[in-house]
C-alpha cells in the first residue's frame, strides 16, 4: 500500500458505485481511511468497503442522503466519531437527466439542484466547519458546461453553479490553508452516463475528444488523488477539466 495520504480521512459522497468508487479506493490504497458514502445502494457500498479492507486499506459504510441537510450533518459527525477528524472531502454524489426544456418537471429540476448544488455548497459549509487544517475539497463539475447540448440544461446549470461557488469560497478556506478545486470530467463510462444513450450517441461522444475512447474512473480518480494529496497545495479555486481533450 503507498504512504501517500497515510494519516488522513477522506469521506467520498456517492461511493458505491463508479467514479466514486474508484476514487475512494484510490485514496484508500495510498493509505488514506475513507467513509464510503451512499444513498440506497447498501450492497453496493458493502462491496467497496470490502474491497478496500482486503486490499490492506480502512473504510467505513455511511448511509445518508446529501440533499437532505440534517443527513448531511449527521454523515459528517459520523466521520468525526469513527476516524476522530476530516482531512479530505470529496463531493461526488450527483445525478443527470437529459431532457428537453418542455419536458423537465418541478421534482426534476429540484432534484438535480438539490443534490449537485444544495448537497455540495452545506457539504462544503461542513467541511468549514469541521476539516482540519490543511484540508483538501475536491467538487465535481462536467465538461458538458463548455457545450451546448440538447437536453443538459438542468443539469450543466447545477454544474456551473458548483464551479462558481468553488472559486468564490477558495479565499474563505484558504485562510486554514484548505485548498477547494473542481474536477470537470468528460464522457466516462459509468452508468451515469451511458443509461438511456445509443451506441450511436456513445459513439460520436467517444470520437470528440483526443484519444478516440471514452474516459475511465481511473483517469477521473487519479485527477482527484493529485488534488487530495500535498502536490497540489499551491492550487486552488480551480476547475480541471479532465476530459482527453474533449473540450
Amino acid at each position: 500500500m503507498e504512504t501517500m495520504l497515510a494519516g488522513k480521512v477522506a469521506l467520498v459522497t456517492g461511493a458505491s458505485r463508479g467514479i466514486g468508487r474508484e476514487i475512494a479506493q484510490q485514496l484508500a490504497a495510498h493509505g488514506a481511511k475513507v467513509i464510503v458514502n451512499y444513498t440506497s445502494s447498501p450492497d453496493k457500498a458493502t462491496e467497496v468497503v470490502e474491497a478496500i479492507k482486503q486490499a490492506g486499506g480502512e473504510a467505513t459504510a455511511v448511509q445518508a442522503d446529501i440533499s437532505r441537510i440534517t443527513e448531511l450533518e449527521q454523515l459528517f459527525q459520523t466521520t468525526l466519531s469513527t476516524y476522530g477528524k476530516l482531512d479530505i472531502l470529496v463531493n461526488n454524489a450527483g445525478v443527470m437527466k437529459t431532457q428537453s426544456i418542455t419536458e423537465v418537471t418541478e421534482e426534476d429540476f429540484e432534484q438535480q439542484f438539490g443534490i449537485n448544488v444544495k448537497g455540495t455548497f452545506f457539504a462544503c459549509q461542513q467541511a468549514a466547519l469541521h476539516m482540519e487544517p490543511n484540508g483538501r475539497i475536491i467538487n465535481f463539475s462536467t465538461s458538458v458546461v463548455g457545450q451546448m447540448f440538447p437536453g443538459y440544461s438542468v443539469y450543466a446549470g447545477t454544474k456551473g453553479a458548483v464551479e462558481q461557488f468553488t472559486r468564490q469560497l477558495a479565499k474563505e478556506f484558504g485562510k486554514k490553508g484548505i485548498t477547494i478545486n473542481a474536477v470537470a470530467p468528460g464522457p466516462v463510462n459509468t452508468e451515469l452516463f451511458t443509461v438511456g444513450k445509443t451506441e450511436q450517441q456513445i459513439e460520436g461522444l467517444r470520437n470528440m475528444n483526443s484519444f478516440g475512447r471514452l474516459g475511465e474512473p481511473d483517469d477521473i480518480a487519479g485527477v482527484v488523488l493529485f488534488l487530495a494529496s500535498e502536490s497540489s497545495k499551491w492550487v486552488t479555486g480551480q476547475t480541471l477539466r479532465a476530459n482527453g481533450g474533449f473540450i
